[in-house]
This record gives structure tokens, sequence and C-alpha cells, in this order.
């Protein structure tokens, strides 16, 4: 059993007293008596502490209790003997560990590589039925899982942005939804030690959602390698050591102010939610949105929240030993930094309790401490008590069931106060306080950093290297371009490409909102400084004048694009993609620019006047196409028409003059041939009643369609309605995230920004 000194010790010492007396291992923990079924409804929550800064004094002579709520049980004291094996067990929940590691080099040695694969070892050394889930799309991720055995998986069917980074609210709705008993979200790099499962067992004895999170200690140095997959660590002379050999090397070198926002989280499944409203957007490892998560679960008070980071033995190694000498390190991109950091403060500040509490009111978590060789859970508050202490595998609750709700608290006060007086209590409790800190709350970050908050988003690549990150081995772009009022037709459009793994698109944005909107989005956007101003919400569709002002700007930046040397498949966000129609397109070959027909008769030619959809074509970037383009603008900004219109009579001449056959034309002054699609395969929105057929998905399949226009509808309302009812859609605004396979089915909801 644990006794402090009566000396205040320093913060290594406590820290040393309260992780040496945890259990290395489940083994330790086992019993025989049946858990009783506590209930922890309406467990109160307390001002101050970890993820908020709040305008609290407390008095310095302040009584400590210990916080958990009644339980329904028999008259007398229960005990529990946790089998800590009972994890292990048939019946037991399943763990499943999520992480989303950072790419790396798999031609050389890499220190990122090398921390991320011992942690993930360490976690598969927990136990047998521990699985491992890994976010991300990059080769190295890939080869990582293969290297660990089957036990480690690759999850790629989340959001990510264009630069491959995953999507924090993402990566939390597929840990939710995963077929598990217990979700844990890790930094990949933290490396567990064994005690996690016995701090998830306790979690489990509650009957009730629990939350729990814990700050791992950082190593600067750390001398040690993990033998395979076993629970034997390795020094650099050669010596294998026990797992509490290097629970001291934790205590004596570890500390948790310089290991930034890592944060581990873990819930148990199938209860309840975790908090009220939404995940915003959070890149992720970009700041912020740990901290944010759990400030939201301790604000929205649907589960037992506490902090174990005084138990819990994980750590982040900055460095590692001898064996990793010769590992490059990580540079990071300082471009992509600023951008993706700035957008994490501006959606704390715009999402969940701060965006209309700010500082004035917040949560406290109790904490998971051991003292005197006894687990607790403890909180400062002012009325109301109760406990749960659990000693070598023995919980017992001490609430008298005869007592009134009154009573029990005057009787739980007076048995708490009598231990506080104690002062070996005193003197680790008084440890455990100076332990906090550590943490730098959230609010007090966005106050701090108010400038990063207010600053305008832009990012920090020019349209040149922007097509140069995103173009494709042969040069070819897919373009978009969109404004504010189409914004979840645009995102039903990317959703969809991101299905198919197109990754070469841009988008120009029309306006700033949507510019903002889509750099949060993580998307490949740039603004055009030449469109037009005051775009009607839903006043723009074809045949008004805002339609035909906002038309002319796309064949603009098509022939800015095709100028810098790049292909491009220009898709209106309408255009619904069944299949990547690219590899169709390119090969009809040079000297051609192949387009949808917007003919409507089922027989005839489709190259008819004014056939010809500016919505859907593909252009190479070639001195005749070029040379093409700069007449279709000339002719289109002397003309009071939309751009469509202009052409087609510049490509196949007024009145169609220049066609050639049933399906295309070729303009005189640079024999450019045009080619109008096939129907079947590219049917435009009036083409055989395909919209309004029963199940539109499987009468375009039958066709062999690889797009489907959403044209030939007037008004913006009554297109995404059609768009939605027919099925054909990937997106859930309200939860910013492209709808997946593992989703479950929600009733979607759009609302006018």
């Amino acid at each position: 059993m644990l006794v402090p000194p009566a000396t205040a010790p320093t913060t290594n010492d406590t820290l040393r007293h309260l992780s040496l007396s945890l259990p290395s291992a489940p083994s330790r923990l086992r019993g025989r008596h049946r858990r009783p079924r506590p209930n922890f409804t309406g467990m109160p929550f307390l001002l101050g502490g970890f993820g908020c800064v709040c305008i609290i004094f407390f008095s310095l002579t302040g009584s400590i209790y210990f916080v958990l709520n009644q339980l329904q049980q028999q008259p007398e004291d229960r005990q529990l003997h946790p089998d800590d094996g009972s994890l292990n067990r048939p019946d037991s929940p399943s763990i499943v560990i999520f992480a989303a590691p950072r790419r790396f080099s798999t031609d050389k040695p890499d220190l990122v590589g090398a921390r991320q694969d011992m942690a993930v070892r360490s976690w598969l050394a927990l136990s047998p039925d521990v699985s491992v889930v890994l976010f991300g799309q990059h080769p190295s991720i890939f080869a990582l899982a293969r290297s660990l055995g089957p036990r480690v998986t690759v999850e790629s069917a989340i959001d990510f942005t264009f630069m491959g980074t995953p999507f924090f609210h993402s990566m939390v709705s597929r840990s939710q939804a995963f077929n598990s008993g217990i979700s844990v979200l890790i930094d990949p790099e933290t490396i567990l030690l064994p005690d996690f499962l016995g701090i998830l067992h306790y979690s489990q004895n509650l009957n009730h959602g629990w939350f729990l999170f814990a700050k791992p200690h950082c190593v600067l140095h750390f001398p040690f390698q993990l033998l395979g997959t076993g629970k034997h660590w390795l020094q650099e002379d050669g010596e294998v050591i026990e797992v509490e050999k290097l629970q001291e090397h934790l205590i004596q070198k570890g500390n948790w102010s310089t290991c930034g926002e890592r944060l581990l989280m873990a819930w148990n499944n199938g209860v309840r939610p975790l908090h009220a409203g939404i995940v915003p957007p959070f890149v992720y490892g970009e700041g912020l949105h740990n901290e944010w998560l759990v400030n939201e679960v301790l604000a929205s008070d649907l589960r037992f929240a506490f902090d174990s980071s005084l138990v819990l033995s994980s750590l982040y190694p900055q460095s590692l030993g001898q064996w990793f000498s010769n590992f490059s390190k990580d540079a990071g991109s300082a471009d992509e930094l600023v951008w993706r950091h700035r957008g994490n403060y501006q959606l704390s500040a715009l999402y969940g309790s701060f965006s209309f509490q700010q500082s004035k009111f917040c949560k406290n978590p109790s904490k998971l401490v051991r003292c005197l060789g006894k687990y607790y859970l403890i909180n400062r508050v002012e009325d109301d008590v109760s406990s749960l202490q659990v000693s070598d595998g023995i919980a017992t609750y001490s609430t008298d069931p005869h007592l009134s709700s009154r009573e029990q608290k005057s009787h739980m006060f007076t048995i708490f106060s009598r231990s506080q007086r104690d002062k070996k209590w005193k003197a680790c409790v008084n440890n455990i306080d100076a332990l906090d800190l550590s943490y730098q709350p959230i609010v007090k970050k966005l106050n701090e950093d108010n400038s990063e908050v207010s600053s305008a988003l832009s990012l920090p690549f020019s349209i040149e290297l922007l097509l140069r990150i995103i173009a494709d081995k042969d040069k070819s772009i897919v373009l978009a371009i969109a404004g504010n009022n189409y914004r979840d037709m645009l995102m039903n459009w990317v959703c969809r490409l991101r299905h198919l793994a197109v990754k070469n698109f841009v988008i120009c944005a029309l306006d700033s909102e949507i510019y903002h909107f889509s750099i949060l989005q993580g998307l490949p956007v740039f603004k055009n400084p030449q469109a037009p101003t005051n775009i009607s919400f839903n006043d723009c569709h074809f045949g008004t004048e805002c339609f035909r002002r906002v038309t002319k700007v796309k064949s603009r930046i098509v022939l800015q694009i095709l100028k810098l040397g790049y292909n491009v498949l220009m898709s209106d966000v309408d255009v619904y993609w069944f299949n990547n129609p690219l590899p169709f397109l390119v090969s009809f070959g040079p000297g051609t620019l192949v387009a949808q027909s917007d003919e409507y008769n089922e027989t005839g030619p489709i190259n008819l006047p004014r056939r010809l959809n500016s919505g859907f074509y593909f252009a190479r970037s070639e001195m005749s196409t070029i040379a093409a383009f700069e007449m279709v603008v000339k002719h289109a900004s002397a003309s009071e028409l939309s751009e469509q219109p202009s052409f087609y009579d510049v490509l196949c001449g007024e009145g169609g003059v220049n066609r050639m056959g049933d399906d295309k034309c070729q303009e005189p002054n640079t024999n450019l041939t045009v080619i109008f699609l096939d129907r079947n395969l590219f049917p435009n929105g009036a083409y055989r009643g395909l919209w309004e057929k029963h199940d539109v998905r499987s009468s375009c399949m039958k066709l062999g369609c690889l797009i489907l226009h959403n044209n030939w509808i007037s008004g913006r309302k009554k297109k995404l309605e059609r768009q939605v009812f027919s099925g054909l859609w990937d997106y859930d605004p309200s939860l910013r995230m492209c709808l997946q396979k593992w989703q479950i089915p929600n009733q979607l909801i759009f609302l006018d920004h």
C-alpha cells in the first residue's frame, strides 16, 4: 500500500507513487464476485479545470471530496472483485483502437514511421483481443498495417483534405459507428503500457455512458525497444526489462508540458451520444480538436467524463534510442500549417458551447487517482458527494440507501471530511492538484490567439502551384466553378468524386463565402478575381441575367488553365458521376474537344444548333483549342446571352454551318474537331425522362451512363430537390461530411445559408 510522506513530495515523487502502485498486467486483477450495476444518472460536473477557462475562486482551505453518484443497491455496502480478464471473456466488450498515422518514407529509415510502428505494436501487446484501425490513404500506412498482421486494418472511407490529412469529425463518427464495445482514439505515436486495460475495466464497471481521456507523458529520450508484439522491452545495453522498469523511467523523465495537444480518448459505444450537437470539420493534428471535444462532452453532461492522466501509463517518445540514431526526421510542411491551424481555431469559436458561452461557464471533470493503494475519482465540489473506491481489484460503493438524499450528502461529508484530516490524504491529494498546472485550457488559447480566430482564411498556393499539386500524370484536371448559392450541390459533387477516388479536381470560387467554406472543407480552391458580384442565391438559374454573367466566367477560367499547360474537364456541380469519365474522354485523342449534347429528342442529329452544353466538356491544352477558346471568350463578352450559345456559334458556326454528320463540328480556322458525346453515356436532364424514373440510378446504369446532368429544370430549389429525392446524393450538410456506407441513414437537413 502506498503511504505518501507527511511533507509535500515533488511532482515526480507523487507521479511515481501513483503509477508504480498500479497493477502492471491484467492478470493481477482477477477475482470471483459479481459486479453490482451502479447508476450514475445525474452525475454533477463542477466548475473549473481542464478544457476551459473559468472565473472561479476556491478557498485555499477548501474541501476535497470524492465524487461519484448514488447506486441502486441493497442496504449493505457491496463489494466487487473486478476480473481484469473480463475484458477478454467472450461476453466482454471488444476494444478497437483508432489512430491516424502520418505518412512516412518507406524507402529509407524514418523516425515518424519508427515511432508509429512502436506505438501500434505496444497497443497490440495489450491483449490478443485488441484490434487497431488506421485512418489513411497513403501507401506507407497500408504498408505499416501489412507489417503488423491481421489485427491492424486501414480505413480510407472517411473524409480527407486534398493534401491527404483526415478530418477529425469523420474519424470520430467512424469510431462511434464501428462494431466495438469500446472505442479508443489515440495519437498515432503514443505508446500504451498494460495498465491501460485495467483502467478500461474500471470504466466498464460504470452502469452509464462514460468517456475517459488522458494526456500522455512526453519523454525527451526513450532508449528502449519493444520486442516484437510481446510484453518485454529491450534496453540499449541489450538487457530485457519488465514493464515496471519502463514505468519508472516514465516517472523520472516524463512530463506533460512538452506534449502539445496529444490526448487519448476512450468511450463505451451503444449507450448514448458523446455530446450534444455535432463535431465541426477540424483538420486532424492541427490543434484544438481534442480539447474541444473533451469540453463539449463535459458541457453536454450526457456521459460521465473523467481524466485518467494521473494513473494511465502512456508516453510520447520525442527521440528514440541508438537503434534509430540515423533515421530521418520529419520536417513538416510550413505552408500547410498556417491555414489548417487557423481554420481549426475559427471552427472552435464557431461551434459548440464556445459559440454562445465563451469563458462564462464550464465543467470540471473528475480525476481518476490512486492514493493509499486505492483508486478514487476526485473533484472539488460544494455539496453533492458520493464515492467509488477500488483497491487491489475490490470496488467498494459507500452510500446508505436508507438515508434521504440530503442525509446521504451529510453522511458522506462526515465520512470524507474525517479522511481529509489525515495528513497522508492531504499530502497525496495536494500533490495531485499540483499536477493540474500542466493543462492549458482551450478557451484560454482562443482568447490569447484571438487574431487566429478573426483572421481571414486563404490557401498559401497560387493557381499555378495548386494545379501542379492536384493534376494527374497526364496534366489533366477536373474543374468546377461554384458560388455560395450552390454550396450543397458542390459538396455532393465533391463527395461523389471522392468516392470514385478522383483526386485531380479543383474548385474556382465565385465569391468569398464559398472560398472560405471550401477551405474549411479541405478542398483545393482558388478565388476568381474577375467573378461577378451580387450573385443571387435563388435566382441564378438558366435564363436569368445572373446566370448569363456567371457562365461567362467559366470559359475565361478554362482558357487561363489551358494556357498554363493543363487539360481541363469542365464539369458543372449538378453533373452526377456514376464512374470516372476522364479515361474515356482522353481516348478521343489530340485535336478534339468533346462535349455533352443538350439535344432532348431521342432520335435524329445531336449536333443541331445551340445543342452544345458548356456545362460538361473536355478540352486539351493545345494551340488549336486555346485559339478556339479565345474566340469563344471574345464572342461571349460581346453577347447579351450566356456563354453556351457562343460555344456553338463559334465552333459549329451560326446555324450549324460547320456541322459534320450527326455528332461533330469542325471549326475552320483552327481545324479543331468538336465531338458531341453519346447521350446514353452522357445524358442531359431531358433525355429519355431519366430523372422521372422510379429508380434513377438503375435506369442510368442499364444505359451504361457515365454521368447524368441535372439540367433542363428551372430553379435552384427544384434542382436540389430532384437531386436528393432521386437518391443521387452523397453529402450530409448538417454534419458537413460525405455519406459513407458505414453510416446510419439520417434524414438530410438542408438550410438556406
